[in-house]
């Protein structure tokens, strides 16, 4: 197996998902309890935030490549960004290492394409909804991806993942306030919705819906599997 390195923390509470569904595969694959080498670098969620408020991103982009430095150095030899937002360095990290980053926004694609959808809402946060570092990979896949347009809206969506889910609080009012942003994308033609934050599948899952959800943290857990079991055969 390949040794795989995991930059988590933003959220660790979708950093045990990712954990938990690699492991799991790899346990399924073997049919036993053979676990996968993973390492895992954790980076200080409170600062990251504040980078973002104050738009620091290339500071986020050197705490991203101090991680993945520590990663290479310790025998990864892929790399993932356990969430959404930081993807909006990648192209920066990336050019600093020696190893290569699975970008999330590449696996979902794949993901919408073997449904054979066209038009899919996807919901994140601002940065992810707003800017076009995760959609336009997915729209250069001929998928067109729809958002909110109200700028509340896309504030209040923010709002829940940085001030509520991040910190493993989910309630009934948020969780209805999601589904209705939802329902309004679906209203617009969205054939599936795109949980474009890898918290967000802890509040929303795929019985609350009846048009496909794409868990980025699971389909992205998915493609690190791949690439630990690769030298071994397809999955």
């Amino acid at each position: 197996m390949k040794t795989l390195g995991l930059i988590g923390g933003i959220s660790w509470h979708s950093t045990i998902e990712y954990y938990r569904y690699i492991n799991q595969e790899v346990n399924d694959y073997f049919g036993d309890n053979t676990n996968p080498p993973l390492l895992l670098y954790t980076l200080n969620q409170s600062l990251i935030h504040r980078f973002q408020r104050e738009s620091n991103w290339e500071g986020i982009a050197e705490l991203l490549i101090k991680a993945a430095n520590s990663l290479e150095l310790a025998g990864a030899e892929s790399l993932m960004f356990c969430a959404n937002t930081p993807h909006k360095v990648y192209d920066i990290v990336a050019k600093k290492i020696n190893i290569p980053i699975l970008h999330i926004a590449d696996a979902t694609s794949k993901a919408i394409q073997s449904e054979g959808l066209k038009r899919v809402g996807f919901l994140g946060t601002k940065y992810t909804m707003t800017e076009d570092f995760i959609i336009k990979r997915i729209v250069d896949n001929n998928i067109e991806v729809i958002i909110p347009k109200n700028e509340q809206v896309l504030n209040k969506l923010h709002q829940i993942i940085q001030k509520e889910l991040s910190y493993d609080i989910i309630t009934d009012k948020s969780k209805e306030f999601v589904i209705s942003v939802i329902e309004s994308l679906v209203d617009d033609g969205a054939e599936g919705i795109v949980l474009g934050c890898t918290e967000l599948p802890l509040m929303i899952k795929p019985y609350d819906l009846q048009i496909p959800i794409f868990n980025t943290t699971k389909i992205h857990a998915k493609e690190g599997t791949k690439f630990i079991l690769q030298s071994l055969q397809n999955i």
